[in-house]
């Protein structure tokens, strides 16, 4: 499968984008649990059909484009906001990427390894290895890159995280990702109780980091992506019940922008896993 992949890394990016549009929509057609819990959480958020149908193939070009992003060589990558990147890190005190499952999340952390995590300011992203040994060593290898870290979703990890922020570094995170059991509150997403995280609010009480939102969006065509990036509007509250609320409305915001790209078939609504255990 390795070696499929890197076949798969030298392949035009339109080209790949355009077999992910057609299994986004063959999963969508095929798999009626799929299929449901999709078109339940577009209804949940009131998104009509004009808004959320281009995001049945985006979901599929999601996978599809991976292997070009790990394994294949730069994509073509403009930035919307990268101002309040540069003010976040000349004040020094760490920055707290939020990035929710819309568009290519994965060139976001990329995108600014690139542009500034080689000059003395990386980012660690928190994420759950892959379950199969030859996908994990492939994630792991495109993940470790100049500019770029990785945390595991454990107590090792969060600590990891702390470590950065108060180096004055960056950390990304996926705040509407469901997180272990312990690890968060149930509070709305979209007028439904959804389990959600407390650590983006935890590590900013912690140290004090600059919360940024941002998102890599799809741009047609294989023309690349084009990275978002805004300020959160209001400090979040100590109390972390209302600190999720708020990251999770902040979330809705960013959503209603692109709701065609966002990653609608994520079982956002589920319950949680037991807690992480040390790696």
């Amino acid at each position: 499968m390795t070696a499929f992949f890197r076949f798969l890394s030298v392949l035009p990016l339109a080209m790949l984008q355009g077999l992910g549009w057609l299994l986004g929509w063959a999963v969508f057609a095929t798999s009626g649990v799929y299929r449901r819990r999709f078109l339940d959480n577009v209804h949940q958020a009131g998104i009509g059909m004009r808004d959320w149908l281009s995001a049945v193939g985006e979901s599929g070009k999601l996978v599809s484009e991976l292997p070009r992003l790990w394994l294949g060589r730069p994509v073509p990558v403009l930035w919307d906001g990268a101002p309040h990147v540069e003010s976040a890190l000349a004040l020094g005190r760490g920055v707290v990427f939020l990035t929710p499952h819309m568009g290519c999340f994965e060139v976001t952390a990329q995108a600014y390894a690139q542009r500034y995590g080689q000059t003395g300011k990386p980012m660690t992203v928190l994420f759950r290895p892959p379950r199969q040994a030859w996908l994990r060593a492939v994630v792991n290898a495109s993940r470790q890159r100049p500019g770029m870290l990785t945390a595991p979703t454990t107590l090792s990890g969060v600590k990891q995280l702390i470590k950065a922020l108060k180096k004055g570094e960056c950390v990304g995170l996926l705040p509407d990702q469901v997180p272990p059991q312990g690890m968060g509150v149930m509070v709305p997403f979209f007028g439904r109780d959804a389990y959600t995280m407390t650590l983006s609010a935890r590590l900013v009480q912690q140290t004090g980091a600059t919360v940024l939102l941002a998102w890599g969006e799809r741009l047609g065509w294989g023309r690349g992506y084009r990275v978002h990036v805004q300020p959160m509007q209001a400090s979040l509250p100590l109390d972390l019940t209302l600190a999720a609320t708020a990251v999770n409305q902040a979330m809705q915001d960013l959503i209603r922008q692109c709701p065609g790209q966002y990653l609608w078939g994520y079982a956002r609504y589920k319950p949680p896993q037991a807690t992480a255990h040390e790696s």
